[in-house]
């Protein structure tokens, strides 16, 4: 089977209460993978991404430190699988010079390799099953935009620096990192 390499190109809130739509491109090539995962995964990928630093380490970062403790090196994300619209994803790992292959949900997968900066991969199979190519407008920039997680009724436009600046730190309070990010790219944006 041909393994397709994949990069994270967007994170969006989904349909439903408390869900977010990871979509991820093949590298050589039109297609995305939309996956529908939960508002903690999103969050996690998202602050990953974004480079925010949490006041406690979150359970991704005390998995990366307690795998750096032991050694142990998170090679690469395969997504599997897709059984019954729910995708399987593997960890390939090396410890003290051997070889693990680790089933894991692919929301934690992909949260995992972000931190680990290793590469995701499918198969062409599964990209021929759930693969999708979004309708593109005639000069639409090809490059990738960035991760953002916004929630219904934002409007930070219309708030102050200071503001923003309490909303910043009301959503760092609460451990609430995909609206923080959101919050700093207002921010920055107003920097530029």
């Amino acid at each position: 089977m041909e393994r397709i390499r994949l990069n994270i190109i967007g994170l969006s809130s989904g349909q439903s209460n408390g869900s977010y739509t990871l979509i991820l491109e093949e590298e050589k090539g039109k297609r995305k993978l939309p996956i529908v995962i939960g508002s903690f995964e999103a969050q996690a990928i998202a602050i990953e991404i974004e480079k925010i630093v949490p006041f406690r380490p979150m359970t991704h970062d005390l998995f990366v430190a307690f795998a750096q403790t032991f050694s142990i090196q998170i090679r690469e994300v395969i997504i599997y699988n897709l059984l019954d619209g729910v995708f399987h994803a593997k960890l390939v790992c090396d410890a003290n010079g051997q070889e693990y292959e680790i089933d894991a949900r692919t929301s934690d997968s992909i949260a995992l390799a972000v931190r680990f900066k290793c590469p995701i991969f499918t198969y062409d199979t599964i990209m021929e099953e759930a693969g999708v190519i979004f309708e593109e407008e005639p000069g639409q920039r090809e490059e990738t935009e960035p991760i953002e997680v916004k929630k219904a009724g934002d409007d930070l436009s219309r708030l102050s620096d200071e503001e923003l600046q309490i909303k910043l730190d009301e959503a760092l309070n609460i451990e609430d990192y995909g609206r923080a990010a959101v919050i700093r790219d207002e921010m920055h944006k107003r920097k530029k």
